[in-house]
C-alpha cells in the first residue's frame, strides 16, 4: 500500500476549516474514501459537508 497526501476542507460552524491529512490506501480512489470516513466521524460531518482538493502519493 502506498501512502497519499488528501488535502481539502469541511464546513464548520465558523465556515471551513482547511484539513491536510496523510494515510495509506491502495490507490486514489481509496484515499478519498478513507478521508471521507475519518474525517466525517472525527468532525460528524457528512460526505456533501467534505471537499477534497487534491490527492498526491507521498
Amino acid at each position: 500500500m502506498s501512502t497519499y497526501t488528501v488535502s481539502g476542507r469541511f464546513q464548520s460552524r465558523d465556515g471551513f476549516q482547511p484539513f491536510t491529512k496523510d494515510v495509506e490506501a491502495e490507490n486514489e480512489n481509496v484515499a478519498r474514501e478513507r478521508i471521507y470516513t475519518t474525517v466525517g466521524s472525527q468532525h460528524n460531518r457528512k460526505r456533501t459537508q467534505i471537499e477534497i482538493e487534491g490527492v498526491s502519493a507521498a
